[in-house]
């Protein structure tokens, strides 16, 4: 089967973080044989950070730790939808794709009876702002594929697509696995905390991690790493003044070996999200083998066993309690992190979003 998907970047996760996911998506599809071609824009706004913050070198490796990726770069003014869609049997197009392209490729569609079109839909914004999705032409898609149960629901109320379906995010087990912690010694040398996550501008984020993350790790005197694209200057330089290493943007393919090198780490669910539905990074950490604590979600859906697969802290002294139940006691925190690896790897895998996929697929030709 010939498989085309439509991205705002897989080259970069740089303030990318769905990269990841796709990224899995493609290499599963590969490994059942068929073939993906992933169209990209060249002035994509993730490559060009990316490239600022740190040059050419972790595009290069995500070509190489990614041998089935097969990228092409185009200018939207000369991209010949007709072209890029000839001969595909299902085609995905991201919702960070510009309204005029979805409906471009939407009016080629109308020229085949076998290609199976879905429009990705992974942001709350038809959630918060329904107006919006009126930009989007959606009429010879075949069904919006929803990153939650809550945004499936939303898509079918308001008749937006002809059909659709709840596909969460999960976590790629060929790259994120746990790895064993390198120095320079060969020992073990662990340090206390991790937090990976992008700063942004929703609405109550600094305080969260404030809360969460840099307050905890304050006043347990932590041995810390805070790693994120974005962080304003001022907040970097408070994380400095605490002896907090802030390591900046870290590529997906390398936070395996960040969690390796430290105990537990901290998940901060989104101030916007879609109802039960995390960051796909809980996924990621969980299947690395690394304790989570996370703060507050409401798992609607199913997803997980809060309390067991990880841990969750409502402000700061809850989570401050957390840390030192992990922290002291390896036991209780090897028992969390192989629970939560488990969930991921029996129900949460790229391997598991595939399958349902090629179900969906399958589904529309019987």
């Amino acid at each position: 089967m010939r498989v085309v998907m439509f991205v705002q970047s897989l080259l970069s996760d740089w303030h990318n973080d769905g990269a990841h996911f796709l990224r899995g998506v493609v290499s599963e599809l590969a490994s059942r044989g068929h073939k993906v071609v992933c169209y990209e824009p060249r002035t994509s706004r993730s490559v060009e950070g990316l490239l600022k913050a740190a040059g050419p070198h972790p595009i290069e490796a995500v070509l190489r730790l990614y041998p089935a990726l097969d990228v092409i770069r185009y200018v939207p003014a000369t991209l010949d939808v007709a072209v890029a869609l000839k001969g595909a049997d299902l085609v995905l197009v991201h919702q960070w794709n510009e309204p005029e392209l979805v409906a471009r490729i939407g009016q080629t569609r109308k020229n085949s009876h076998f290609m199976r079109l879905f429009f990705h839909d992974t942001h709350h914004r038809a959630l918060s702002d329904p107006e919006r999705m009126r930009d989007f032409d959606l009429s010879a898609y075949d069904g919006v594929l929803a990153t939650g149960e809550a945004l499936r629901a939303a898509h079918v109320k308001h008749g937006w697509a002809k059909a659709a379906w709840t596909w969460h995010e999960a976590a790629d087990v060929r790259i994120f696995k746990p790895l064993l912690a390198r120095t320079m010694t060969g020992e073990m040398m662990k340090r206390d905390l991790v937090y990976v996550g992008n700063w942004s501008s929703e609405p109550n984020r600094d305080a969260a991690i404030h809360e969460l993350v840099i307050e905890p790790i304050k006043q347990l005197g932590l041995d810390a790493d805070i790693c994120g694209a974005g962080y304003p200057a001022k907040l970097a330089d408070e994380l400095l003044a605490a002896d907090i290493r802030y390591r900046g943007w870290v590529p997906g393919y390398a936070l395996p070996e960040s969690y390796a090198q430290h105990y537990a780490t901290v998940h901060v669910p989104p101030s916007q999200m879609i109802p039960g539905v995390p960051k796909g990074r809980l996924f990621e950490a969980l299947a690395c083998g690394i304790p989570v604590i996370s703060g507050p979600w409401d798992d609607i859906e199913g997803l997980f066993t809060p309390g067991k697969d990880f841990l969750v802290a409502e402000d700061t002294r809850a989570m401050m309690r957390h840390l030192r139940d992990l922290l002291s006691d390896t036991e209780m925190a090897g028992a969390l992190a192989a629970r939560g690896r488990a969930t991921v790897l029996g129900r949460h895998t790229c391997a598991h979003r595939v399958d349902q996929l090629l179900a969906i697929h399958a589904s529309l030709h019987s």
